[in-house]
């Protein structure tokens, strides 16, 4: 053979050589590293909740919660409505009761047979919307890169602005973090739905009422204090509406509760397939307090599957940031483990783990307000979490009667719902206007959530 042919040759043998084992080591490279990528391109999958063999699989003692059964079906005996009380901890249900009533009055007849709560009725959550539906969204969009806490509110509302009239200054640089700690400056409740409070700001049609909110003057010079608003969360569900150009509703309903699973949390529940007799009754006398209050329009029969507060129906036509959702023991459970598990819930996730850190950080100007939440942060803070909650701890409370604790410390859930508002008013006396189901200790909240932490192994 000529000797350039064999170099030829055996540079050709060579060359097939070194890329064989090429080719080798590419597919072993490739083999060890496929197992590690699939599973990276698998949905992460967050811990399911399941029911507690016993309470003290979960750390708690079925005596002394037999013992919390006894104060509030105490209460129930002595002219409380009704109650559920769910608690989840480490991943399990601990407890699921109904207790008393879901209705007990027509107007201000009593039925001649109560109706029984049970763990499937629905509830007016009130305020609790502010954060199951509100703070949901937002701190979705804030995962999503879609909402800037620091950015202005007019950068997302352009029509937000200070008026010529405005004594007090100051929205053209509100920040959606000043409207979430509650230091916007704006006043606790403005009664669009009432003219003779709201004057120039009336509104009985949600499109106009849209407007009113970012007309609202300030009450007082932001940051300088820390004041509960509904207006802030007016505000807020607009800047929901706004970013994602669906209605605060259709945003939370499709794209949080459906991927979830939850079928029992909705606005506006009897207009999607419910009926009245699903739901906890509110005020006897509709929006009257008695008979004491009239305005446009006011709502005078005892109320079941209408939200109770008066902005949210008569203003906002029944969704608002502020107010409207209606839901289940049972659809709560699964977003208390959801802020538990760091912001997602089997294969779905909603939200990120340093943005549920970041809305539930206190704020420097006062310790018991975070980023829409309530946290524990001062012994005034009692009457919501108890003695014994940790110092991490946060929630909401809603006026229908509903409470959130969420307590990081003990992967500890607890959700009490009621309808403390129906009860009677009081006519006379230094609590005229008020409700008598406000004054037992189920409707203070702090005595039961205290019950429960004495009942766990801390």
């Amino acid at each position: 053979m000529d000797n350039g042919l064999q170099k030829k040759q055996e540079k050709r043998l060579s060359y097939l050589a070194r890329q064989t084992v090429y080719w080798i080591l590419a597919c072993t490279l490739l083999c060890t590293a496929l197992p590690s990528f699939a599973a990276s391109a698998q949905p992460q999958s967050f811990p399911e909740l399941s029911p507690a063999a016993s309470p003290e699989e979960a750390g708690f003692s079925t005596r002394k919660l037999k013992e919390l059964d006894t104060l509030i079906s105490l209460d129930v005996a002595a002219g409380f409505p009704g109650a559920v009380l769910l608690i989840i901890r480490d991943g399990k249900i601990v407890k699921n009761t109904s207790y008393g009533y879901r209705q007990k009055f027509a107007g201000t007849e009593p039925l001649k047979t109560f109706v029984p709560m049970t763990t499937g009725t629905l509830f007016d959550l009130a305020s609790n919307t502010k954060m199951y539906a509100t703070n949901f969204a937002l701190q979705k969009l804030a995962s999503e890169g879609r909402l800037d806490l620091q950015a202005r509110v007019r950068d997302y509302l352009p029509e937000f602005r200070d008026g010529d009239a405005d004594q007090i200054r100051g929205k053209d640089q509100l920040t959606i973090a000043d409207v979430l700690h509650h230091s916007a400056g704006f006043m606790p409740d403005p009664q669009y739905h009432n003219r003779s409070v709201a004057k120039g700001l009336y509104s009985q049609n949600r499109s106009t009422t849209n407007q009113m909110i970012s007309r609202t003057p300030l009450a007082y010079p932001p940051g300088t204090d820390n004041v509960y608003s509904d207006v802030d969360y007016m505000l807020l569900g607009l800047i929901v509406e706004r970013i994602t150009g669906e209605r605060l509703d259709d945003y939370v309903e499709n794209s949080i509760y459906a991927p979830l699973g939850l079928a029992h949390t909705r606005f506006n529940p009897l207009q999607k397939g419910f009926a009245a007799a699903d739901f906890a009754a509110t005020e006897l006398q509709g929006n009257t307090r008695g008979g004491s209050i009239a305005f446009p329009n006011i709502r005078t029969g005892t109320l079941l599957g209408q939200v109770h507060d008066e902005k949210a129906f008569y203003s906002m036509a029944g969704v608002s940031g502020h107010a409207g959702l209606f839901s289940t023991s049972g659809d709560l459970a699964v977003l208390l483990q959801l802020m538990l598990n760091g912001g997602g819930y089997d294969q779905v996730s909603v939200f990120d783990a340093p943005i549920i850190s970041a809305f539930t950080a206190p704020s420097e100007v006062d310790p018991t307000f975070a980023l829409g939440w309530r946290t524990n942060g001062d012994d005034s803070m009692q009457w919501m979490f108890g003695e014994h909650a940790s110092n991490r701890a946060y929630g909401h409370t809603g006026w229908t009667g509903t409470l959130t604790v969420i307590d990081p410390e003990y992967d500890l859930g607890i959700v009490l719902l009621t309808n403390k508002k129906h009860s009677p008013v009081i006519k006379t006396g230094k609590n005229t206007g008020r409700f008598i189901g406000d004054f037992f200790a189920v409707g203070r909240y702090g005595e039961v959530v205290s019950a429960v932490y004495a009942a766990m192994d801390i």
